[in-house]
């Protein structure tokens, strides 16, 4: 035990002395960068005991620790020693700001507005504080006078809290016969999808006919109409309909399976 204390107090001698010739130094003077990062070192135990106070919130211990590290570091960068206030004192608001815009704007999954991230912290702050009022939980409507919002606004903010994280559409749905995952059940096969060559074929193809020829297949397979009616509607006789209806698909017939390989069925 005594000998931690003195180590403290070897720290804390040296801390102060490298804070006086930091701020002594130019931006561009090479032992700035030495002197920083052994400040950083003796320091680091602080940004690791901030990191501990968001574990357990769905980001890596080693995460949090990083980013509390660039805020301990913009802390040594912006710190006057002159002005009396103790270096950690100093550091902590920094170091806190750092990790909490670090919440708010990487640790989402999909990105949603700043204001709708805001309003989920207050929510859940005054959640808390209803809680205790009431002895139950709040409704929509007393969150929404007490954080004075619409009651859209809070329902909007606590929809957003789901997409803070993500999980795999592969990963099993917990409760699942037989560990089914979501994307077994999304979806389902198109069985039109298979004709979509033929189709995008037959349209160039049809580009291709004489007027009339097309005009005959156009009534008859996309406008669902009769031989006779055809008939009426060109000016010519069923019969002659019927021989180019025949003659037109056999050469739809040639022609798709030319292109595609697949005959028109």
């Amino acid at each position: 035990m005594t000998l931690r204390v003195e180590q403290a107090a070897v720290d804390r001698d040296e801390s102060r002395e490298l804070l006086l010739q930091l701020a002594a130094l130019e931006p561009n003077d090479p032992r700035r960068l030495q002197t920083r990062n052994r400040l950083a070192t003796l320091h680091l135990p602080l940004a690791e005991h901030l990191a501990r106070r968001f574990a357990g919130r769905g980001e890596p211990y080693e995460d949090l620790v990083q980013v509390a590290t660039i805020g301990l570091i913009k802390s040594l960068d912006r710190y006057d020693p002159h002005r009396g206030v103790e270096f950690s004192t100093y550091a902590t608001p920094t170091i806190l700001g750092e990790i909490k815009r670090w919440f708010r704007d990487k640790g989402w999954a999909v990105r949603v507005p700043r204001r709708l991230q805001e309003l989920r912290l207050s929510i859940s702050s005054a959640t808390t504080d209803l809680t205790h009022q009431l002895g139950r939980s709040p409704t929509v409507s007393e969150l929404a006078t007490t954080l004075r919002v619409t009651e859209d606004a809070v329902l909007e903010a606590l929809e957003s809290a789901s997409a803070y994280s993500a999980v795999s559409l592969d990963y099993p749905e917990p409760g699942a016969e037989e560990g089914a995952a979501p994307l077994e059940s999304i979806g389902h096969e198109d069985e039109a999808l298979e004709g979509v060559e033929n189709r995008e074929a037959i349209g160039r193809i049809l580009a291709t006919l004489p007027d009339r020829e097309r005009r005959i297949v156009v009534l008859r397979f996309f406008r669902g109409m009769t031989q006779s009616q055809i008939a009426d509607e060109v000016g010519i006789s069923q019969m002659h309909v019927s021989r180019l209806l025949s003659r037109t698909l056999a050469h739809l017939r040639t022609a798709l399976t030319s292109e595609t390989g697949s005959p028109l069925t």
